[in-house]
């Protein structure tokens, strides 16, 4: 398993946050997250730039460092490498991902929001486009929801370019969605070219209501991988929200917010936090507000094993997000 950049985990300074920010729900109008479409009280491209940018600038000044994107955000790399080259902030640390196309069109209620595709020749468009629109190579740079079943694990073509990026000194990885992900992690440990991984870091999503991944994580994390959690909030259903979108704060969690003054998404992120084999833990907000609330978790400490009781079936849990809608 040896990988090329194995032993080397940080991504971000020492005394940088834990927290970073995805911007899934910053650059583009439509997203899945409950109440995405109130969250945006101007969705032309202009107005979302200065959602992103004022966003951006909160979690800055908080000491967020880690900043996600990908090609499907919409505007996502756009708006990132515009504010950091503006704010000429050079110690913000850069992650995106390649793999699926946003042919939305800036319409949030395109039947198609994203289109996935694993090949070679989507990589060899995607990454110059990333170069492009985020100024520099990004520190962290990930198949995007690369899954069994996509065949990109097993892909020499992409796996051998992936490998030139890495012997070039760029961490390169995946991000994993879905109920198998922790097989798709495990099968990525065991990646080769020429006898070493190319592949040294992983975004997963783990929360209260699907911590399934949390074992092969923490193999990754064993193994000199960087762990990036994505989705600690599960799209807004472990916070104020609740889980339709209609408050139902589920009765453990509101309990365990109230004891610790803070709001819900917050004690769901400090549970993430917890994690040993967490590297960087990604905020998914879409207001200033929300961060606000989102940062108070770096100031509470919950168990690494808090709330057992809301974790559901993994497929039950991908079921469900994969019901929520695109506004």
């Amino acid at each position: 398993m040896t990988s090329s950049l194995s032993g080397s985990v940080r991504l971000v300074a020492a005394g940088a946050s834990r927290l970073g920010l995805g911007l899934a729900a910053l650059g583009r109008p439509g997203y899945i997250n409950l109440g995405h479409a109130r969250d945006l009280p101007d969705r032309s491209v202009g107005g979302m730039r200065a959602q992103t940018w004022a966003v951006l600038d909160e979690a800055y000044a908080a000491g967020v460092r880690y900043f996600d994107a990908a090609r499907s955000y919409g505007r996502a790399e756009e708006f990132l490498g515009g504010w950091v080259q503006a704010r000429g902030h050079r110690d913000a640390v850069l992650g995106s991902k390649w793999g699926y196309t946003y042919v939305a069109d800036w319409q949030p209620d395109a039947p198609v929001h994203e289109v996935k595709t694993h090949d070679r020749a989507t990589l060899d468009r995607q990454w110059p486009q990333t170069l492009s629109a985020l100024g520099a190579p990004p520190a962290l740079y990930l198949i995007h929801s690369a899954t069994l079943e996509s065949g990109v694990l097993d892909n020499p073509e992409v796996l051998a370019r992936l490998a030139e990026l890495a012997a070039g000194g760029m961490r390169v990885g995946l991000s994993t969605s879905g109920v198998a992900q922790a097989d798709t992690i495990r099968r990525a440990l065991d990646v080769q070219v020429d006898g070493v991984n190319p592949l040294s870091a992983v975004q997963a999503t783990w929360n209260l209501l699907d911590p399934s991944a949390g074992a092969a994580l923490a193999g990754a994390h064993a193994e000199g991988w960087a762990v990036v959690v994505k989705e600690g909030v599960a799209n807004g259903r472990l916070s104020a929200r609740g889980l339709s979108g209609r408050g139902d704060v589920p009765a453990p969690l509101a309990a365990l917010a109230a004891d610790l003054g803070v709001t819900p998404d917050a004690a769901a992120l400090a549970a993430v936090l917890a994690q040993p084999w967490a590297d960087v833990v990604l905020s998914g907000a879409g207001t200033c507000e929300q961060l606000a609330q989102n940062l108070a978790a770096l100031r509470v400490t919950v168990p690494a094993d808090a709330l057992p009781e809301l974790a559901l079936d993994a497929r039950t849990y991908w079921q469900e997000r994969a019901a929520l809608p695109w506004t």
